[in-house]
């Protein structure tokens, strides 16, 4: 076998434009060279070698690839033989890996998935049914041509697809295996992707290993991934890295968006460096995978809520692996795409160029938020900055980070140090989640069981709280999975507790009457904890700031008491020792 960083490094050594050129007579046009196709004649230059991407493309015929594609195409090389003639022509000498010979067991799934790709890339070309995917390509600016460079297909309703692979040969067992189709209750086989506009995946081989398809009319989920397999781990993979990773190299920098019609957007425009996770939130995997091809990752994720929940998650994971981090601010109501649509690259360019270290844009966004006009306030500020600081793997960014946030919150950097990383304090003994049976049922789970009713409930759930309002970490996990339409990333525990609340739905309660309830109860338990503060600060202040203090707690007593009317008779009943207080 040969090793992954030497297929790799062979690749980025290889001239692509000399390499067919010495087959292919290319002329420049603009940044790309184009002649005669070598794979379906033709007398125009419709075919296109593109440097930048490391890749060629026929506008004809359609074949496309890297510079092992074009040798195993052309002359009928095998993978790895293809791989050693250009490793001979760049003067590379390919090591042999130890360990099993052969053929790779899992060549009849990349053989599958590739197979498919390109069936459905014909789909979106040339059928009938595919007319709702070019439509759909149409109405967000997006030509058959460009959708095309890209890889994008389309996969039509009916058994067309598994009608086709058969016809080729493939067999239902390699077609379950690779998750192009799914087995019914009945027993029946139909296929994985159906009505669906389709992305490709590719691994860092450029080898297409799985599909990201976007429903087109009714349906759900919006978008379907391909199921876990031998050849795709989707948390190990970025979307569009195959291509990317070049350009990062070259620019020093990633830019992460959410989704891939981001990225289509952002190449169109000329921004090669992009790349997005595959539907989930970034893994420790994916931040590794960065750090191998950049030093610093820009975050341009959409600015509202959610955007910034996704953003701010990010950046912790990215910050574990010494990346530096930055993020890039939207006006309101843009995402990467309509950005670009509505006021073109430059537009993009500069909100990139204007981007911001990830604990700047937090500070900004407390500061905006009036966090730090007060004594309660600047405590909450630290309990959500501190995250970020603590996330911090490099020693230089974690010390500017400590700096910075006593700077701007008003206590000593040694007093903060000491809260980043308390080493002489105790560890507090492992206590391991409950089971579902013993899952409270209180405020947060009431929210959390009209999140699960859909809207409207979800979006004013997702509007009213915040995840660290949420103390129990069964309940944040599943608020946080919910509020990102991500459910299937819950770890077991609390994969058990979703589908119990599930089961157990709203019951008997008025919707209204439930939302109202529980959120006045979590807005009354927050304010015990800012009156709880204010009464450990009240010992060590000047008499001025106790008056403030005191001033302060009335005021945050009498709110309280509005948002839970009983609080008073609770609390009494409590100090007396009544029954089951």
């Amino acid at each position: 076998m040969i090793p992954d960083d030497v297929i790799e490094q062979v690749r980025e050594a290889a001239d692509i434009v000399g390499i067919i050129g010495e087959s292919v007579e290319l002329k420049r046009t603009g940044t790309d060279y184009r002649g005669r196709c070598p794979f379906h004649g033709g007398t125009h230059r419709n075919f296109a070698v593109i440097p930048k991407k490391g890749m060629f493309y026929c506008f004809v015929c359609h074949e496309a690839g890297d510079v092992y594609t074009f040798f195993m195409k052309k002359l009928g090389m095998d993978y790895p033989t293809a791989v050693r003639e250009v490793a001979r022509r760049v003067g590379i000498t390919i090591p042999e890996r130890s360990g099993p010979t052969g053929p790779d067991p899992r060549e009849p799934l990349f053989a599958a998935v590739a197979t498919a790709a390109d069936w459905f890339a014909r789909q979106l070309r040339e059928s009938p049914e595919g007319e709702i995917a070019r439509t759909y390509l149409e109405s967000r600016h997006v030509t058959v041509e460009q959708a095309q460079v890209g890889g994008l297909g389309f996969g039509p309703r009916g058994t067309g697809f598994l009608d086709a692979m058969k016809g080729l040969g493939l067999r239902e067992e390699v077609l379950l295996e690779a998750g192009l189709i799914v087995k019914r209750e009945d027993g029946s086989k139909v296929p994985r992707f159906r009505g669906r506009l389709l992305f490709p995946i590719h691994d860092l081989r450029s080898r297409v290993v799985a599909f990201s398809g976007r429903v087109l009319g009714e349906g759900e989920p919006k978008y379907l991934n391909s199921p876990e397999s031998p050849v795709f781990h989707k948390g190990q993979l970025l979307y569009n890295l195959h291509l990317a990773k070049h350009a990062m190299r070259k620019a020093e920098r990633a830019v992460l968006v959410e989704g891939q019609f981001d990225v289509l957007r952002l190449t169109l425009a000329g921004f090669e460096e992009v790349v997005a996770p595959l539907g989930t939130g970034l893994t420790d995997e994916q931040a590794a995978l960065l750090q191998r091809h950049a030093p610093h990752v820009i975050l341009l994720y959409d600015s509202d809520d959610p955007g910034l929940r996704a953003t701010f998650r990010a950046g912790d994971v990215l910050l574990r692996h010494k990346l530096r981090v930055s993020v890039a601010t939207l006006p309101e109501g843009e995402d990467p795409d309509t950005l670009v649509q509505n006021k073109g690259a430059p537009a993009l360019e500069q909100a990139i160029k204007d981007s911001v270290d990830v604990l700047e844009r937090k500070v900004q966004i407390l500061e905006r938020k009036g966090f730090f006009g007060s004594l309660p306030g600047r405590r909450r500020a630290l309990d959500r900055l501190l995250p970020t600081i603590r996330a911090a793997a490099d020693p230089i960014t974690r010390d500017l980070y400590i700096s910075r946030v006593a700077e701007v919150a008003g206590i000593r950097k040694d007093v903060l140090q000491r809260e980043v990383d308390p080493k002489e304090q105790p560890t507090a003994p492992y206590r391991p989640l409950p089971p579902v049976t013993a899952l409270p049922s209180n405020a947060e789970k009431a929210l959390l069981q009209l999140m699960m009713a859909g809207e409207p409930w979800r979006a004013r759930v997702i509007e009213a709280i915040d995840s660290d309002e949420i103390e129990f970490p069964v309940y944040r996990s599943i608020f946080e999975a919910l509020a990102d339409d991500a459910p299937d990333r819950l770890d077991e525990t609390a994969a058990r507790a979703y589908e119990s609340m599930q089961a157990e739905g709203l019951g008997t309660d008025q919707p209204d009457v439930m939302f109202e309830r529980s959120v006045n109860r979590l807005e009354a338990r927050r304010l015990d904890r800012e009156i709880e503060r204010i009464n450990r600060a009240i010992p060590f202040a000047s008499d001025d700031e106790k008056a403030n203090l005191a001033h302060e707690k009335q005021r945050l007593a009498a709110e309280r008491n509005a948002k839970r009317p009983t609080y008073g008779i609770i609390q009494s009943a409590r100090r007396k020792g009544a029954p089951g207080s």
